[in-house]
């Protein structure tokens, strides 16, 4: 086997995980090909423990292959079940130092501080203390859930010690980011109360480090799109052209979902287009008992990665009502940007979080919860708009979206990749 002359490991949550992050894995490795590195590896969870938590999942029989040159490992846990949670991460760590033991060049990202930050950490202190002598760069990437679910409960919860923790060892890499200025901002703030409790100095590291680096998506894959495949998709779920307002995200009540279904039932345009609803997650029994006898509302929970342009460049609008909750934030908002470059219909969501960044100003805006502005928010995008400003509208936020490219992302990130030597 010939020896790779460098190497990428990104570790994260990837497919089959209905979430924007294992996209983002998923394009920063595909232009990681192309850009020098001829060994990239994926070291992620085994499928049955991915279905053992209970996260929303794509259908198992239609994930869209990866190029050649991307292997995704899957690390079987290690032990019995005397070692309940620890078993997989000392599968993950067990794997990375296999491979930092190699004489290759080799970079680690990781995604979700929680626990792959830490894999990566213990996998480099256990090659390095071995005698390995790896030659290994670390970038670490904060996401929305590690700022809004796990250092707010931290702080919430007076558990200061885990905060201390989880900030020692995002700031112990070479290279830190943010997935969007609000997160950094977030990260800095919280920074700054482990700070005022514990006497650290956390929050002037993380001003000074903590960089932003967006989402990177595949905007080939939204561009251009055919207009015979987008009718023929829409045909096979008994859908028109213009005649939906589409929710396609993780159903979630953070999504604003339960507020979207109430608010297309008190819309006029209600009359005019159907509501689809296509995703998976925890709240998609509520919706389904709400809008059960309902044939304005439709169900979709096995929209594949290429199915969903066609659905996003078919609808009248596309609604993301998301809004805080104490256990999630939408820290930047991938779908949005992805509807953004599919064309169609307007955007419509919420100034919460991060989303700001990801729409630019380009969609109709409603306040976080406000049943009413969502309706009419609805009404004015399928009933109210011209054909003109439509277009216009379009026209902008695609030209927003494409500043997203995956390429450019990339290739600003590992600009800026300079090891910090300790």
């Amino acid at each position: 086997m010939t020896t790779p002359n460098r190497r990428l490991v990104i570790v994260v949550r990837a497919d089959p995980v209905i979430c924007g992050h294992s996209g983002e894995a998923r394009n920063l490795a595909e232009v990681a090909l192309t850009r020098g590195f001829d060994d990239v590896r994926l070291l992620t969870w085994p499928v049955p423990a991915l279905q053992a938590a209970g996260l929303p999942l794509k259908p198992l029989d239609r994930i869209t292959p990866y190029s050649a040159g991307i292997t995704v490992e899957r690390p079987e846990p290690v032990g019995d079940y005397r070692v309940p949670d620890g078993r997989y991460l000392a599968g993950l760590t067990g794997r990375l130092v296999e491979l930092l033991a190699e004489p290759v060049p080799t970079t680690c990202l990781s995604m979700y501080l929680v626990p792959h930050t830490a894999v990566v950490g213990e996998a480099v202190a256990v090659a390095r203390a071995a005698g390995f002598s790896p030659d290994v760069r670390t970038i670490a990437k904060a996401v929305g859930s590690d700022v809004t679910n796990v250092i707010r409960s931290c702080l919430r919860e007076g558990r200061f010690g885990a905060a201390v923790a989880l900030f020692t060892t995002f700031l112990a890499n070479d290279q830190v980011i943010a997935v969007s200025e609000y997160t950094r901002q977030e990260i800095v703030a919280a920074a700054e109360a482990v700070d005022a409790h514990c006497g650290t100095r956390l929050a002037d590291e993380c001003r000074a480090r903590v960089a932003v680096s967006y989402p990177p998506i595949d905007t080939s894959a939204y561009l251009d799109l055919d207009p015979a495949l987008v009718d023929a998709a829409l045909a096979r779920r008994g859908l028109d052209r213009d005649g939906y307002v589409l929710f396609l995200s993780r159903v979630a009540r953070a999504k604003g979902v339960h507020d979207l279904v109430t608010a297309f039932a008190r819309s006029r345009a209600r009359s005019e287009v159907k509501l689809v609803i296509a995703g998976n997650g925890p709240a998609l029994e509520d919706v389904r008992a709400l809008t059960r006898g309902d044939d304005r509302v439709v169900l979709l929970s096995d929209v594949d990665d290429e199915e969903k342009p066609l659905l996003m460049r078919g609808c009248a609008a596309y609604a993301l009502p998301t809004k805080p909750e104490p256990d999630f934030v939408e820290t930047f908002g991938i779908a949005l940007t992805e509807k953004m470059l599919a064309g169609g219909g307007p955007v419509i969501t919420t100034i919460t979080g991060g989303t700001g960044e990801a729409v630019g100003g380009t969609a109709i805006i409603v306040e976080a919860g406000d049943v009413t502005g969502l309706a009419a928010a609805i009404d004015r995008a399928v009933l109210d708009m011209s054909v003109e400003e439509r277009r216009s509208m379009a026209d902008r936020a695609r030209a927003h979206a494409l500043s997203f490219d995956r390429v450019r992302v990339f290739d600003d990130l590992f600009a800026t990749s300079v090891p910090v030597h300790r």
